[in-house]
């Protein structure tokens, strides 16, 4: 999904009600929390864990739940948040590539590998001719995708081609398979009318799918896609993100999410 101005403005409608906050009042206190975005499932999960953590720093924090990419960064950009929690790098890059968005990311989270999922067969070779594979449909995750994809046999890209391949880079396509892209959230409700799908694991997880038991294919623990901690670029050095990050990158949280995510969420910090 290209992030166009349509896209970008109709996002900013759909911003979660956020209460009136104390004139004056310092960021991260009972009068003005610190407000962090997150897609809903396990990053707002695990930061459930770190509020917990950032209140024996006098650190407030308020959760603002997601069910999308864009809208996140389109409130951080808007100082409707004071930062978010979500993408890795190279989603955050592309956005501030389309859009000139001001953010800024200041520390990794989690990397939570991407899987391929199916409910009709137990591995890529068995897919038919003229399967219908589904990825999402943001430009760094589709090619993200596409590569995980090829890297397991199911067809060949183009030569040096990364997470910036499009279904345009598929060179060699022996079974013909239909590359069928879809918005990221979607993609688990729809998996039964298709034949394979890539799911990122923060959806794959809500939805019921353990990316180390179900997934038929599954990007490996050193998977460069780290999630990040994104801030307005006018914050990169408020003192609360250092408070923030002391928070999220500690031994504390490393253990939550191993207790938790059995393995198919990996501290990247």
């Amino acid at each position: 999904m290209s992030l166009n101005r349509r896209t970008l403005l109709g996002a900013a409608l759909t911003l979660p009600a956020l209460p009136a906050l104390a004139q004056g009042a310092a960021i991260g206190t009972p009068g003005r929390p610190l407000k962090i975005g997150a897609t809903a499932g396990p990053h707002s999960q695990v930061l459930e864990f770190v509020e917990k953590i950032a209140a024996r720093d006098g650190l407030v924090l308020r959760i603002v739940p997601f069910t999308d990419y864009i809208t996140p960064n389109a409130a951080l950009a808007a100082k409707d948040l004071d930062a978010n929690c979500y993408q890795h790098q190279p989603f955050l890059d592309q956005a501030v590539k389309d859009r000139g968005l001001p953010l800024v990311a200041v520390g990794k989270t989690m990397i939570f590998p991407m899987g391929l999922y199916s409910r009709r067969v137990k591995a890529l070779s068995e897919l038919a001719s003229g399967a219908r594979v589904a990825v999402p449909n943001d430009p760094t995750n589709g090619g993200r995708a596409l590569a995980l994809l090829a890297a397991n046999g199911a067809f060949k890209l183009t030569p040096g081609a990364d997470f910036r391949a499009t279904v345009a880079d598929i060179v060699e396509n022996p079974k013909r398979l239909r590359i069928i892209e879809l918005e990221a959230a979607q993609i688990p409700r729809t998996l039964d009318e298709l034949d394979a799908a890539a799911i990122n694991t923060n959806f794959a997880i809500p939805a019921g799918l353990n990316p180390v038991r179900d997934a038929i294919a599954i990007e490996s623990s050193d998977s460069p896609y780290a999630n990040l901690i994104a801030v307005h670029r006018d914050d990169r050095d408020a003192p609360w993100v250092k408070r923030l990050l002391a928070a999220y990158q500690n031994d504390e949280v490393k253990k939550f999410v191993a207790d938790t995510f059995q393995g198919s969420v990996v501290p990247a910090f």
